[in-house]
C-alpha cells in the first residue's frame, strides 16, 4: 500500500507539472510596464494634403511634444502637440496672368490634439515591444496670412487618429515610432470665385467653398518615463 500510494504521488505530480502552460517569470517575453506617465519629444514629416488649386500649406518637417498619462487598463490619455514648417503658393485673385502669382511663402502649421491611446498588450511590453493605436480631437491653426491674398486657414476642428510602436527596453526611456492621420477642413475665400476684368476667376467649375483633406505625418521620438 505504502508503495502504490507513492507511485500516485509522483504520477499526480508529473501530470500537474506537464499541464502548466507558459514561461517562467525571468524567461516570459512579457514585461510590466512600471509608469504611469511618459513626455515625448518626437519629430518626422508631415504629408499635406494637396488642394484643388495648390494655394494650402504644404508638405513639411515636423516636431513636437506629447504628454500621456495611464487612465486605468491599457488606456492612456494623451495631450499633443505638432509644429509644421511649411510654405504655400499666395495668390491676388483680383490680377491676371502672371500678375496673379504672389510667390511662395514659409508658414508654420500647429496641431493640437487630445487622444485616447490603447496598448494593444495591456500594461506590458512584448519584447520590450508595445503596439499602440490612438483616437482623438482638437484644432489645427496657421499663420497663412499673405499680403493681396484674402485666403485664411482659420482655426479649423480636426479629427485626429493613428497607431505605432513603442520600444521599451526597461528603465527611464523608451524609443516610439508613429503614423498619424489629421483630417480637417480647408476653406477657399470668396474671392476666389469672383471674375476679375479681363481674366478669368483663380477657381472656375463647381468646385466646392470648403472640404475635408486628410493629412499625414509619420515621426520618431524618446520618451522619459516618470511616475510608478
Amino acid at each position: 500500500m505504502k508503495h502504490l500510494i507513492s507511485a500516485l504521488a509522483l504520477v499526480c505530480i508529473a501530470t500537474s507539472a506537464s499541464a502548466q502552460v507558459g514561461h517562467l517569470p525571468e524567461n516570459s517575453p512579457y514585461r510590466d510596464l512600471e509608469n504611469s506617465q511618459e513626455f515625448t519629444f518626437y519629430y518626422g514629416h508631415y504629408d499635406a494634403a494637396k488642394d484643388p488649386i495648390g494655394i494650402a500649406p504644404q508638405d513639411g518637417p515636423m516636431w513636437g511634444l506629447r504628454y500621456q498619462i495611464h487612465v486605468g487598463g491599457p488606456a492612456f490619455l494623451t495631450a499633443r502637440w505638432g509644429h509644421v514648417n511649411s510654405q504655400r503658393v499666395a495668390i491676388d485673385p483680383t490680377k491676371t496672368g502672371t500678375a496673379r502669382q504672389l510667390g511662395t511663402h514659409n508658414v508654420s502649421i500647429n496641431l493640437y490634439d487630445i487622444d485616447l491611446a490603447i496598448n494593444l498588450t495591456g500594461q506590458k511590453t512584448f519584447h520590450h515591444i508595445v503596439p499602440v493605436i490612438n483616437l482623438g480631437a482638437g484644432v489645427a491653426s496657421c499663420g497663412c496670412t499673405v499680403k493681396d491674398d484674402p485666403y485664411s486657414f482659420g482655426t479649423p476642428f480636426a479629427f485626429s487618429f493613428g497607431g505605432g510602436l513603442r520600444y521599451a527596453p526597461g528603465g527611464r526611456f523608451q524609443i516610439t515610432a508613429d503614423w498619424n492621420n489629421y483630417l480637417y477642413q480647408l476653406k477657399y475665400p470668396t474671392s476666389y470665385y469672383v471674375i476679375p476684368t479681363g481674366g478669368t476667376a483663380a477657381i472656375t467649375g463647381n468646385q466646392a467653398r470648403s472640404f475635408w483633406k486628410n493629412n499625414r505625418a509619420l515621426t520618431v521620438g524618446a520618451s522619459l518615463l516618470f511616475f510608478r
